[in-house]
């Protein structure tokens, strides 16, 4: 069965949409194939972010994820949005909603674990309603 593929999409590529591809991956590769993206980028991804992803997930982000921009990444299926408050460029898909997760940047770690969690069960819900769906 083909995979569906689905974009996290946030303005700099650096915090929310960069944990969302990262858990994507984790817990969903097996109906999905992940990619996050960028209407700007920031040099590197946000280092509170790729500290409690590595502490709580033992994900290292940044072994196998960078910031990219939208033209960066294939054609999907599905786009997410972070809730960045943006007009976001319209990504042809079959599928799109907004997630309106604040964002952590320069808060506690409460305050992040808090959007990771956010995250962790909006991937496990979308991973549901997809999982059978016909390709």
């Amino acid at each position: 069965m083909k995979k569906w593929k689905v974009a996290f999409v946030c303005v700099h590529n650096s915090c929310r949409s960069q944990i969302a591809e990262a858990l994507g991956k984790q817990l969903a590769s097996d109906v999905f194939e992940c990619y996050s993206a960028g209407t700007h980028i920031k040099s590197q991804m946000n280092q509170d972010a790729v500290r409690l992803m590595k502490k709580h997930y033992g994900i290292n982000m940044e072994n196998s994820q960078y910031s990219k921009l939208l033209t960066n990444i294939p054609e999907v299926d599905i786009v997410v949005t972070m809730g960045c408050n943006v007009h976001c460029p319209n990504l042809p898909c079959i599928h799109r909603e907004d997630w309106g997760l604040e964002d952590p940047s320069n808060k506690s770690d409460e305050e992040f674990i808090k959007v990771i969690n956010q995250i962790h069960r909006k991937i496990e819900k979308l991973k549901d309603e997809w999982r059978n769906r016909i390709r």
